[in-house]
């Protein structure tokens, strides 16, 4: 589900070749493990369709196809699908996107709608120029022609590299519609650059209320995008999956290697999926104190670290056995968690 009262999606996209229905699968069900709800993939050819049958058949999510130019392949996907995302400024005119909504319609099947600031129709881009309102009117002119024909099953995308624009244009676009939104800066570059652009643009909004679905689009591996996606979500409070570790930056008084341990510790616990926080501080100064709302947590020391549970002190650990004696702690504080019969919130689902 998407929209309502339904958590905040996460998504991301396959960046092998579809035709390689192996390699596909494989990242399909990657992503699926890391917490993605749903994954999209591209159909740029026939064989492309064939492909993403097989690989539907396989996925753990659903799958969401991505067309782009030809609405031939849009119909083709559609009976395969679990959604169909297309931009309909560069599928062609109306008859063109009609064919695709009624062959969505016959498959029973949601349709995200795209809109970009790299495709927008040239009237409205000659009128009103590059901006929020432009990019808001291109989706309202797909949005009725959806409206003609009876079909509101829909997500609303407006998407751009540019930060402000695409926040500015997410806000209005919230004002005009009742649709569901997805959410993501476009193109947003690598690594820390592209999450941290991202964490701008969607926290931005996200913050506000407005977003329903998220993908955050780095340039580089995959997983990447939800690690950076839920780390969002957890900040905010919205949705935490995981571990939300707190560590300190580090000065003089620092006798360990934090980073080290810190990076360490969170390639141990990556398949961690429960929520909780972990704190690795580097001396006493910011030790159980400043971290009392971490569950776990390590102050490090000369030659020793104090192991600390929300707040209270449990035992003093030497500076060789820090990583294995919290990543051990994690694991059974994971192991506790899911003893316990009782209702989970929406945010350890």
């Amino acid at each position: 589900m998407i929209g309502g009262q339904a958590p905040i999606a996460v998504q991301s996209m396959t960046n092998t070749p579809t035709t390689d229905v192996a390699a596909t699968s494989r990242l399909v069900k990657q992503l699926a493990r890391a917490g993605c709800d749903l994954v999209r993939i591209a159909v740029p050819d026939r064989e492309s369709v064939v492909a993403f049958a097989e690989i539907r058949a396989e996925s753990p999510v659903p799958l969401v196809a991505d067309i782009h130019f030809d609405y031939r392949l849009a119909i083709a996907v559609a009976p395969h699908a679990d959604k169909l995302r297309i931009n309909p400024g560069n599928i062609g005119g109306k008859d063109r996107v009609r064919e695709v909504i009624l062959a969505c319609k016959d498959s029973g099947i949601p349709v995200r709608v795209g809109v970009n600031s790299g495709s927008l129709p040239k009237d409205l881009q000659k009128q009103f120029g590059l901006s929020p309102e432009t990019l808001v009117k291109a989706a309202m002119r797909h949005i009725e022609l959806f409206d003609e024909l009876g079909f509101h099953d829909l997500v609303l995308s407006i998407k751009a590299t540019d930060v402000p624009l695409m926040v500015e244009a997410c806000r209005q676009l919230a004002d005009a519609i009742d649709y569901p939104q997805h959410l993501g800066v476009t193109e947003a570059g690598p690594g820390i650059r592209g999450a941290s652009r991202s964490a701008v643009g969607v926290g931005l909004l996200l913050v506000e209320g407005i977003g329903d679905t998220i993908r955050i689009s780095l340039t580089g591996e995959k997983i990447q995008e939800v690690t950076v996606a839920y780390e969002i979500l957890g900040t905010l409070g919205i949705r935490r999956r995981g571990i939300r570790w707190i560590s300190c930056p580090t000065c003089a008084r620092a006798d360990v290697d934090v980073e080290k341990i810190v990076l360490e510790a969170i390639e141990k616990t990556s398949d961690v999926e429960t929520p909780m926080t972990v704190a690795v501080m580097g001396c006493a100064v910011n030790g159980p104190g400043e971290a009392r709302e971490a569950d776990l947590g390590i102050a490090c020391g000369t030659g020793s670290g104090l192991l600390f549970r929300q707040g209270k002190i449990l035992r003093k650990v030497p500076a060789s056995g820090i990583v294995d004696t919290l990543v051990a702690e994690i694991l059974q504080y994971v192991e506790s968690d899911q003893s316990e019969e009782l209702p989970k919130s929406p945010e350890a689902k």
